[in-house]
């Protein structure tokens, strides 16, 4: 487990550990600065990135809360500036001890856990938002389900107020795909998650008619059946794009009256499942949001709430962390069989994250390699134990802190965890993305104050308020959590706010197009 301090020491530079051989610049540091224990910059270092703190040698490692980041590539002396420029990325032995670390979670007693307003479903789900879905099979159909979605606009639905809204679900796939094995269970498993989604009260599936991702095979292998919450359209058999515009916009207008009528009640915060994503991120990811974050997770947890941890990509270079609080040797060798799938078959011989190179805007923030971007984005989970590794868009039934292999790419990794059942998605940024997933609502947390104040319109919370003493981790842990059930009951996000969300359905294609 990292160990983060609760309050950074005030001062130009921030040392995250004892340890430690750089630190991390608070604001712009200037050639010649005066910084701790005598040191001076012989360096110009922006916000967010790292400065030698003792003179590394060629080949040590670079350590950030006592982690290895990376090797510097040449001597560093004291006091300069240290990024891509100066250390390299290159493997290195890390001891998995699994379970080793593994304390169960302290639940709050019952009587003593926090509640939100949700929506509970005939079948015991619990909804924190009210859509119709209309999804498609291929990319086919993709105009079709937009046009049905698009004909009912906030005038159109107006004499619904409890609808969220009518949203459809388009994709890039679903033909010229291999016709078994991962790749078309991956997309149809994606398809049922949305089409079971508690926030759907009804969802329409819409065929093309001829492609690989058949509507019988999808509803056949999944368990799915017609019925009046869940209709299907054929293209083909309908008389072609204008009929089947037509009978999916008859179709959602017989289902509204019925979304329309439910009512939300009191339900415990054990049924609030978040999905945890940071993209944009910073120097500052892995000092404010991210375990601030962490920290509200832990919370969740201790109220019976689920909290999944997924882009595999980004936890690499310190899994190790994770597979000592694995509950069991079995769930610890199940994440590590991920990570070595991504590395061995995967990604061999390709430009991607996971062998080294994040993107520029990372680079930009602070972060020299994918090492640097997992030891922060891994304290999105918090400090409580593993309980379970899932492939991507399985259903999550194993409550606490668990992982779901996905890509670091934002929109397919959320929706894997949509699919997984999360109802809610808790996204970090530095750099500052703007993201919305429906059916659920995304909240957005900022690393740091200047960019929290030059897009409020998009942020939330500002955790930069840790960076600048006015408030602890753990208190902007707390104030994430009420934030959460706040929302969960109803409260509108800013990305809700600003209408994101209608084209980040992005389930991830594996497999060969042919």
């Amino acid at each position: 487990m990292i160990e983060v301090k609760d309050k950074p020491a005030a001062g130009q530079t921030i040392r995250l550990h004892d340890i430690d051989n750089v630190l991390i610049a608070r604001a712009e540091i200037g050639i010649g600065a005066k910084l701790e224990n005598g040191l001076t910059s012989r360096s110009q270092v922006p916000p967010g990135h790292k400065i030698a703190a003792r003179a590394i040698k060629q080949g040590d490692p670079i350590l950030k809360y006592n982690v290895t980041i990376g090797f510097a590539s040449t001597d560093i002396p004291a006091g300069t500036y240290v990024h891509s420029h100066n250390m390299e990325f290159r493997e290195f032995d890390r001891d998995y001890a699994h379970a080793q670390d593994y304390q169960p979670i302290e639940l709050i007693p019952e009587a003593e856990r926090a509640t939100f307003m949700g929506i509970v479903r005939d079948n015991g789900q619990i909804a924190t938002r009210n859509y119709i879905g209309v999804l498609s099979t291929v990319n086919c159909s993709a105009t079709v389900v937009h046009k049905i979605a698009g004909y009912f606009t906030p005038e159109r639905l107006a004499e619904f107020p409890n609808v969220d809204g009518v949203v459809a679900f388009a994709h890039g796939t679903g033909c010229g795909m291999e016709m078994t094995g991962e790749p078309m269970d991956l997309l149809r498993r994606t398809m049922a998650g949305y089409a079971r989604h508690a926030n759907l009260s009804g969802a329409l599936v819409v065929g093309l008619g001829c492609e690989r991702n058949q509507v019988n095979g999808l509803f056949k292998e999944q368990g799915l059946s017609v019925n009046a919450r869940l209709r299907t359209f054929i293209m083909q058999e309908e008389g072609g794009t204008t009929k089947s515009i037509a009978a999916g916009i008859a179709a959602v207008k017989e289902m509204l009256p019925e979304a329309n009528r439910v009512t939300r009640t009191r339900v415990p915060a054990s049924h609030i499942m978040v999905g945890l994503q940071c993209g944009g991120s910073d120097g500052f990811s892995s000092i404010t949001a991210n375990p601030a974050l962490g920290a509200a997770m832990d919370l969740l947890a201790r109220h019976g709430g689920t909290a999944i941890l997924s882009e595999t990509p980004e936890i690499y270079g310190v899994e190790h962390t994770l597979t000592r609080r694995a509950r069991s040797r079995e769930v610890g060798e199940k994440l590590v069989e991920r990570i070595r799938w991504w590395k061995d078959v995967y990604t061999v011989g390709r430009d991607a994250q996971i062998n080294g190179r994040v993107s520029p805007g990372n680079q930009m923030g602070g972060l020299a390699n994918i090492f640097e971007k997992s030891l922060g984005s891994s304290m999105k989970g918090g400090t409580g134990p593993l309980m379970e590794v899932y492939r991507y868009a399985e259903p999550v039934t194993q409550k606490g802190f668990v992982f779901m292999d996905t890509p670091g790419f934002d929109p397919c990794s959320a929706t894997g965890q949509i699919a997984g059942g999360a109802n809610v998605i808790m996204f970090t940024t530095g750099r500052g993305s703007m993201f919305g997933a429906k059916p659920v609502p995304s909240i957005k947390l900022a690393t740091n104050t200047p960019m929290y104040n030059r897009l409020t319109e998009d942020m939330d919370i500002n955790c930069g308020v840790i960076l600048d003493g006015t408030a602890t981790l753990q208190e902007t842990g707390k104030v994430i959590f009420d934030h959460m059930l706040r929302v969960a009951s109803g409260e509108k996000s800013k990305s809700e706010l600003l209408g994101l969300g209608d084209h980040e359905f992005v389930p991830w294609n594996i497999g060969v197009t042919s």
